[in-house]
């Protein structure tokens, strides 16, 4: 198939996300025809490391051959049937696999990031009206936090960006300072969000944060400190901890799940991205038995009135099995922390570079924040580092890995060089 003719056919008929679509004009989309481990190959043949795993979903690499043939195995019995009324053994085998895995339990799923968010505020909301406290429906997130783009996840999400143009329709909830390493630090955090509750616990339902990563805020990073902290407080002034994974879960930061670090036990948990290891939509929000009792009644405006058309998809489910089973089978975080070893060492020149500033990593996240004077850097850097051979999309002036698990060294030495080379060649083009 001709590459540009795809290209162009895709700015006819196609509107891509997150894109102001006249910025193709200059980089057109690019043409992918197949993907194999942690690589994409292009349409004419140009092979791309996937450095930031397909927008964070990916784990064991494209087309895993253990991944197949579950999908192929599970489309011979079950491709779908609707989840009220009926179940079958993939949605019950993932439940029960999730729940001995968080302490959490009664899964409830959606397709994507955004409803799974949606999900856990409104279940949140809904608890405190079947408790008797209708007043408490109001949320609180960190300053920075990203948890969705559809309304009732922009309520909760503060990047301006995403939120401004969508202003009226959104019920916006508060806001208390991020612990971003880079800014106040975890105590000062937590004694902010303390004096917050303090004055607004009768009308707060939940806190929601990104445990460890707040990713869409360019990276930012925080000690497991301020989430023991949170949950303390939230246990304190009768506020729901909701506890958001999407981006940061399934070994993202070193362990399954971010919030393990901070030995604590949120009241919701939000899934989604790498549940199924990059290949179908799932997401699944966990909660604990006395938020699941609050519902159970007879009287059916007290349930959890609300459904998607492909809740807990066989195939999807099948899927997030599968990745499980993945983890247990390459013992995935042993190796995750070697090649985040080995990572570290090949990346010593780009992070001392001279304009690179507060590098950091957690787990399997690398990011640097870079000085420069291009108030587009982050779309030149996307065009060098596809002229290498790279998919990397910076956030703002932040650059930042999320790779595949699967690196091995010719991958590694490819991110690493391709990384720093396109690098210089977008630092060239500022005004002397």
């Amino acid at each position: 198939m001709n590459t540009a003719d795809l290209a162009q056919r895709s700015l006819r008929s196609v509107w891509h996300p997150c894109t102001q679509m006249k910025r193709h004009e200059a980089l057109p989309p690019v043409a992918i025809a197949r993907a194999e481990g942690p690589w994409l190959y292009g349409t004419d043949g140009t092979r791309y490391l996937d450095a930031v795993s397909s927008w964070w979903v990916n784990l064991f690499g494209h087309s895993h051959p253990a991944m197949r043939a579950a999908l192929a195995d599970q489309m011979s019995t079950l491709d779908h049937v609707m989840l009220a009324g009926f179940t079958h053994a993939p949605v019950v085998e993932l439940s029960e696999r999730l729940s001995a895995l968080t302490g959490l339990g009664h899964a409830f799923y959606a397709s994507d990031g955004a409803s799974a968010t949606e999900i856990a505020l409104k279940m949140s909301a809904h608890f405190w009206r079947n408790s008797g406290r209708p007043a408490k429906s109001r949320f609180v997130g960190l300053a920075g936090g990203y948890h969705g783009e559809t309304v009732g996840a922009l309520a909760v999400t503060d990047i301006a960006l995403f939120r401004e143009a969508y202003a009226p329709l959104v019920r916006l909830a508060a806001t208390v300072p991020s612990p971003d390493r880079r800014g106040i630090g975890a105590d000062a955090a937590a004694a902010a969000l303390a004096d917050w509750l303090a004055q607004h616990h009768e009308t707060t339902a939940a806190l929601i944060v990104e445990p460890l990563v707040q990713c869409a805020a360019g990276m930012a990073m925080h000690d497991a400190a301020y989430l023991r902290q949170a949950r303390a407080l939230c246990d304190r002034y009768g506020v729901h901890l909701v506890v958001d994974e999407i981006a940061t879960g399934f070994g993202r930061t070193g362990t399954l799940f971010a919030h393990e670090q901070a030995g604590i036990r949120p009241d919701f948990l939000c899934l989604s991205k790498g549940l199924t290891g990059g290949t179908l939509p799932l997401s699944a929000v966990l909660t604990t038995d006395a938020v699941y009792a609050a519902f159970y009644d007879d009287d059916v405006a007290r349930g959890f009135l609300h459904s998607h058309s492909y809740t807990g998809n066989p195939l999807a489910c099948r899927a997030a099995l599968t990745t499980l089973d993945l983890f247990e089978q390459t013992n995935a975080l042993a190796r995750n922390h070697d090649t985040a070893q080995a990572l570290d060492a090949l990346l010593a020149p780009l992070t001392t570079h001279p304009r690179v500033q507060h590098a950091r990593r957690q787990g399997m996240i690398w990011a640097w924040d870079i000085e420069t004077s291009l108030p587009d850097f982050a779309r030149r850097y996307q065009g060098h580092a596809l002229a290498r051979g790279l998919v990397l999309r910076p956030i703002g002036k932040t650059l930042y890995f999320m790779p595949p698990y699967v690196l091995d060294e010719e991958a590694m030495q490819h991110l690493t060089h391709g990384a720093l080379a396109a690098l210089e060649a977008t630092l060239s083009e500022e005004t002397p």
